[in-house]
């Protein structure tokens, strides 16, 4: 019972170290409707009225079991006993192909992203006995010191999409230009679930029971299992994983250091969407230092949400610094001269789309707009643009690094691309592009 009656304290002390001393006048908190999300819901709800923030409340329903609409609209219900205003944000995108779970977490994110608003921070119920999973989980998978850090007590999203009003009536405030960064806040990250539990059985808070938790094709499952079976402890568990945390910062300070004498700035529009580093200079640095690099780049120029998987990180290393051009992850990695280019994989740009008169968006950072969009789409170059356009490998750099520049096509006919200084005039920002995006990112 002392740890129960001790619970909101220590929820109130975590987030100030959290978030701290000067706390956000909205905080986002996402709530699946389980034990866990349930009590981070009451618990959130007491410290906000005690120091004035605005709550808002946002559940994702996936849609993938008939109770799932009935789930969220107990936490709604819920929500609205505690007068906070509650979302549901509903996700459609699931196709049956691919990792599920994998493919439910980008979607939670996604949606969550878009939902925010005003919102800088999002609570997530993510507890020690979760922590510990994810350490068992990616040591099963031969993760290096990012992978075995598992999850931070605050995590910074990078987002490239817009701001949208996304889910139901009564989400945040929001601003229709491209977002910064935002925060997911672990403030449960240090208590077991079987504390959470008692706290909501107590309280006889509602919650629901989600029966994917017992079934023993996934992994996650699995490890709980094998946690409970062979007596281990979460805590020790999760003291390693914020020893990783530990050394995972140091590296990365190493990495942002490193990263400002190697990475080369460059005007030529050419090389927009691309990162280019001295070659010699890169091959110098420890290999560590040259993992971090080259998945931090690897990341901007895809897009990509995570870092490639370790084993598959080293091996294109390995073929890089040895001149051999590799794919990876939506980018390629191409040794030329005296440069490492990492640049977006043409074959995993976004297809094409047709131009409108506001201009459009594609492959989340390219902004294309032109004086008479009519008939005309934006697609990658690809091996069929760049030989309309006659390129020539020297002394440009190689066609992987040009192929998935943003071209102006008519049908088949290539007919702009302005890094080429090809065709018809039309006007091409990168959102996303160059060495102080690279910095930003290695710096979370």
């Amino acid at each position: 019972m002392h740890l129960t009656a001790s619970l909101p304290q220590r929820f109130a002390d975590r987030m100030g170290r959290l978030i701290g001393p000067d706390f956000p006048t909205d905080l986002g908190v996402a709530v699946s409707g389980g034990g866990d999300s349930m009590a981070m819901l009451h618990l959130s709800a007491g410290w906000a009225r005690v120091y004035g923030v605005r709550l808002w409340v946002a559940t994702v329903d996936h849609g993938l079991r008939p109770e799932s609409a009935a789930e969220a609209a107990l936490v709604a219900d819920e929500a609205r006993g505690l007068n906070l205003s509650h979302s549901t944000l509903r996700w459609t995108g699931w196709d049956g192909t691919g990792n599920l779970q994998d493919a439910a977490r980008e979607a939670r994110r996604n949606l969550i992203g878009r939902w925010r608003g005003v919102c800088d921070h999002v609570l997530m119920a993510h507890t020690r006995d979760d922590q510990a999973e994810t350490l068992l989980m990616r040591l099963a998978r031969g993760s290096g010191v990012d992978g075995l850090a598992a999850m931070a007590d605050v995590a910074t999203v990078t987002q490239d999409i817009p701001l949208a009003p996304v889910g139901d009536a009564g989400g945040p405030p929001w601003l229709p230009t491209l977002p910064g960064d935002w925060q997911i806040v672990r403030p449960l990250l240090d208590v077991d679930r079987a504390e959470l539990r008692h706290y909501v059985k107590t309280l006889r808070i509602p919650f629901v029971d989600d029966p994917s938790n017992d079934d023993t094709t996934y992994a996650r499952v699995r490890m709980r299992r094998l946690i409970g079976a062979e007596g281990l402890d979460t805590a020790t568990l999760t003291a390693t994983a914020r020893r990783m945390a530990r050394a995972r910062v140091a590296l990365g300070r190493r990495a942002q250091d490193v990263a400002a004498m190697v990475v080369r700035r460059t005007s030529d529009p050419l090389l927009d969407g691309c990162l280019a580093f001295d070659r010699d200079r890169f091959a110098a640095v420890e290999e560590e230092t040259q993992l971090r690099l080259l998945a931090a780049a690897i990341q901007q120029v895809a897009g990509a949400t995570y870092r490639p998987r370790t084993t598959a990180l080293e091996d294109a290393l390995d073929r890089a610094l040895g001149g051999g051009v590799t794919t990876l992850h939506g980018a390629v990695v191409v040794p030329q001269r005296d440069t490492l280019f990492v640049a977006r994989e043409a074959a995993r740009a976004q297809g094409p789309i047709p131009v409108t008169p506001g201009g459009v968006t594609w492959d989340g950072r390219w902004r294309i707009s032109c004086n008479d969009p009519k008939g005309l789409h934006v697609a990658a170059l690809g091996a069929a643009g760049l030989a309309q356009v006659g390129v020539k490998p020297h002394p440009r750099p190689h066609p992987h690094v040009l192929a998935a520049l943003p071209g102006l096509w008519d049908g088949n006919r290539l007919v702009g691309c302005r890094a080429l200084g090809f065709g018809i005039a039309h006007a091409v920002i990168c959102e996303r592009s160059g060495a102080d995006d690279l910095l930003r990112r290695l710096a979370h």
